[in-house]
């Protein structure tokens, strides 16, 4: 898990900061990927949680969005 703390990031709800982001490498046969969860904070203090996944270190599928009660 490592905390960015600072980067920006677009949502369907605007811009939002990331605050912690956690990712979890793995494989399928030959095929590498990674599962990526991140918590974002909207400008209003609001906090999201997106998933997605990566290849090669590129977002790629998603991202999907759950906000935070």
């Amino acid at each position: 898990m490592k905390a960015n703390g600072g980067s920006k990031t677009a949502t369907p709800w605007g811009a939002a900061r990331l605050v912690d982001e956690l990712t979890l490498p793995q494989r399928a046969g030959e095929k590498r990927f990674a599962s990526v969860v991140q918590l974002l904070e909207a400008p209003r203090g609001e906090r999201l949680v997106r998933f997605a996944y990566s290849t090669g270190g590129t977002p790629r599928r998603g991202p999907r969005y759950a906000p935070l009660a």
